[in-house]
């Protein structure tokens, strides 16, 4: 664990303690309080990293439609580290000059991403469950087979073309 996430941890906590806070928090409210109290102050870099990634989100969020009335993502990113720097690199799905290669490596990532989530989220029904014998027991289906069938009902018409 970095430093960095140990002295957010300790905001967290003083922040609770001065606030007189339990249950959830809105992470908006603690980096306010922390500002205001001097304990963070942006740097160049700290401000060029909230930029990128509100620019990431913007291209997260950017969804078009194909002839036949499929919504897609039209941005897709590709992690890669630099040296011990993480970055991702953002190509269109509508640019003819974006390498097919990108889009592989993006969907292999995003897929290992969701193989990722189903992972903990199986750990953590799991331990819940564990944790609270006296409840009934939180059921969790990770096959998702019917789930994106019934999704594309809507698409696989083609008379729904735009």
């Amino acid at each position: 664990m970095s430093s960095y996430s140990n002295t957010i941890r300790e905001y967290l906590e003083r922040f609770k303690r001065e606030k007189g806070v339990t249950g959830p928090v809105d992470p908006h409210e603690i980096a306010a309080w922390a500002l205001k109290n001097g304990l963070l102050k942006p740097n160049h870099k700290t401000i060029l990293d909230a930029v990128a990634a509100d620019i990431s989100q913007v291209f997260r969020e950017e969804y078009r439609v194909d002839k036949y009335g499929r919504r897609y993502r039209a941005m897709h990113a590709v992690k890669q580290k630099v040296g011990n720097k993480q970055s991702s690199l953002w190509a269109d799905m509508d640019d003819k000059q974006a390498p097919r290669e990108h889009f592989l490596k993006s969907f292999s990532q995003r897929r290992q991403q969701v193989v990722g989530d189903c992972f903990q989220l199986k750990t953590d029904v799991d331990v819940y469950n564990e944790k609270n014998p006296d409840k009934e027991v939180i059921p969790l289906i990770l096959d998702f087979t019917e789930d994106v069938a019934e999704l594309q009902l809507g698409y696989n018409r083609h008379d729904n073309a735009a």
